[in-house]
């Protein structure tokens, strides 16, 4: 048996790579799987946050009460930092994880499941969704990350992207997919702006073109989708030009 944490405090992009980390490690080694509720201290009720679309067996998840940790190895994946900045990336150990391990860590490097990429992308099945080829989707990441000027993306970016699309066709039409509606109406103005997390994750599956923030939210659902998707160069830090975290480069994506 293979097992991870579904931390309460993650958000759904993190439990989602958290989620299959643990059944490709799993499946390679021939083994179940299991994922464990870990809830924080705020009282908010356990759950899987994108179970309202994603299928999601419930037969697969512990509370934390019922696992006997003493009998079971942990592995956690290594972190790197350098002058505070958190700059992870594969963890090649996890290659020698054993049956009968808590394997805990972000698992947001494509190296841990594209080898798996038939197999996520049935776990990660959602209802299918029409965009046409003429429109591209934003993901725009706003609430917390707007208070951090290191983290949260300016509106250079965001004009550069746009800017491309349009070289790839000058009558692209954009929607805005976001957490926080009111701060992208002041990004886009002219854009629609929605804020519905299901059909948010689904329109970043199906749409041929996405530009994303730097949010592993957006993550999975563009991978899978292997279209033009524009991410930020240096993902969490690109205000700064430093790469955080190495993990999030991915070949598929145009960073900028």
């Amino acid at each position: 048996m293979i097992y991870s944490y579904l931390h309460q405090g993650s958000g759904a992009g993190n439990q989602l790579a958290r989620y299959i980390a643990v059944r490709v490690k799993a499946l390679d080694l021939g083994v179940d799987w299991k994922m464990i509720w870990n809830p924080d201290n705020s009282g908010k009720p356990m759950g899987f946050k994108c179970k309202d679309f994603i299928k999601f067996d419930e037969k697969n998840v512990w509370g934390i009460g019922d696992l006997e940790q003493g009998h079971v190895l942990e592995w956690n994946e290594k972190k790197i930092t350098e002058n505070g900045i958190d700059v992870r990336s594969y963890d090649p150990e996890f290659n020698f994880v054993q049956d009968n391990t808590i394997i805990e860590g972000e698992f947001q490097d494509e190296r841990y499941w594209e080898h798996r990429e038939k197999e996520v992308d049935e776990w990660l099945k959602v209802e299918p969704l029409e965009i046409p080829d003429d429109v591209c989707v934003i993901g725009f990441r706003g609430g917390e990350f707007a208070i951090y000027p290191d983290l949260f993306l300016t509106k250079d970016y965001w004009d550069k992207a746009i800017r491309i699309m349009r070289e790839i066709n000058p009558k692209m039409g954009f929607e805005v997919h976001t957490d926080d509606v009111a701060l992208a109406r002041q990004f886009f103005p002219d854009f629609n702006a929605i804020h519905d997390t299901g059909l948010n994750w689904r329109s970043m599956r199906y749409a041929k073109y996405a530009i994303i923030a730097n949010s592993s939210f957006f993550i999975l659902p563009r991978w899978l989708r292997n279209g033009v998707t524009i991410a930020p160069r240096f993902w969490g830090r690109r205000n700064l030009v430093i790469w955080s975290m190495n993990q999030n480069y991915y070949k598929r994506f145009k960073h900028i």
